[in-house]
């Protein structure tokens, strides 16, 4: 590990001060980024220690929506009362992840920006262009089982490793920060993280400094079931291979809401707009769900050792789709 400088916060405006300067960066738990450093894959001028910083709590709002702080453990924001009786798919997709240990350090502004778990990401020997733009991408040719089908460039085909921000981006969850000039942004977390293109290294739309103080949650659609189903290697502490978050209300016979996201599949929490609507104004059936699918992966390209995931998801979100309308 390479020498660092380290900063305690005393408060949001001077930690994004002090986290705006070159090579600094923020940490809480440290989960994921200390394990980064200890690789030398992320070798940071400073860390600005956040974590006693007054952003631990989760409030209720007057629209019936949730404020969680930033700093609020995994397992705490999965073990609330609201979280279970109201968005039981967040819940459900935090105790998919890591293991109990983890979760009770990572916090959710944390399990938001944790990077790739990509192989050639984590071997400093292989060229990586998140690790080093313009080194090229190992995986591209390589070993792909767990890389991107959908979203993906000619510079990177790594997928997000969260299932928390999968269950968010179903919710419609939107992202509070706190900018080093002082101003406070409201980011939808549809438009929070960054397809590669060609610029992979850049993974999300937070400025130099800029402080994620909070996740804000709706309310969830009257009505509406709720589930996340994750695919994996092994039964726990394993990354998804393909994971659905599906929120769905039916109405008199119709499906009046749908709201699915993906996770394994692409670099970034994927929602699709076609697929959902291919679901709105149907009547629950195989069938339906199949043609949802079918919208879903119109795009999807294998790498040939994950060419498995395209036929995975279909199966995972018919089941899933199924389950959610009881449909046999």
């Amino acid at each position: 590990m390479k020498p660092f400088s380290y900063t305690r916060a005393e408060s949001a405006e001077a930690a994004t001060r002090d986290g705006g300067a070159a090579g600094a960066r923020f940490i809480a738990g440290g989960t994921n980024l200390l394990d980064l450093m200890k690789s030398e894959i992320e070798t940071p001028a400073s860390l600005v220690d956040i974590s006693r910083l007054p952003l631990g709590g989760i409030e209720a709002q007057a629209d019936g929506g949730l404020l969680i702080g930033a700093l609020v453990p995994n397992s705490d924001l999965a073990a609330d009362p609201r979280i279970i009786a109201r968005w039981p798919v967040l819940a459900r997709a935090l105790l998919a992840g890591a293991s109990g240990q983890l979760r009770n350090k990572a916090t959710v502004g944390g399990n938001l920006l944790q990077r790739t778990r990509c192989y050639y990401f984590y071997d400093r020997v292989s060229p990586c262009n998140k690790r080093e733009p313009g080194a090229g991408c190992a995986a591209i040719g390589g070993h792909t089982r767990i890389m991107a089908v959908l979203g993906g460039s000619a510079q990177c085909i790594a997928t997000h490793p969260s299932d928390m921000a999968v269950a968010l981006r179903a919710l419609d969850a939107t992202v509070v920060t706190l900018q080093a000039d002082g101003d406070r942004r409201r980011i939808p977390l549809g438009g929070f993280y960054r397809l590669p293109g060609d610029t992979p290294q850049i993974e999300t739309v937070l400025a130099p400094g800029e402080l994620i103080t909070g996740v804000a949650l709706p309310p969830p659609p009257g009505g509406a079931r709720q589930a996340y189903r994750k695919v994996r290697d092994r039964a726990s502490y394993a990354f998804a291979l393909v994971s659905v978050a599906a929120v769905v209300a039916v109405a008199e016979g119709r499906i009046a809401h749908a709201a699915l996201a993906f996770g394994g599949l692409a670099p970034l929490p994927w929602r699709s707009a076609a697929a959902e609507a291919a679901l709105i104004g149907q009547a629950p059936s195989r069938p339906v769900f199949a043609a949802a699918a079918d919208a879903l992966l119109a795009d999807a390209r294998g790498q040939g050792e994950n060419d498995f995931k395209i036929p995975l998801v279909r199966r995972t979100l018919i089941a899933t789709l199924a389950e959610l309308t009881e449909t046999r």
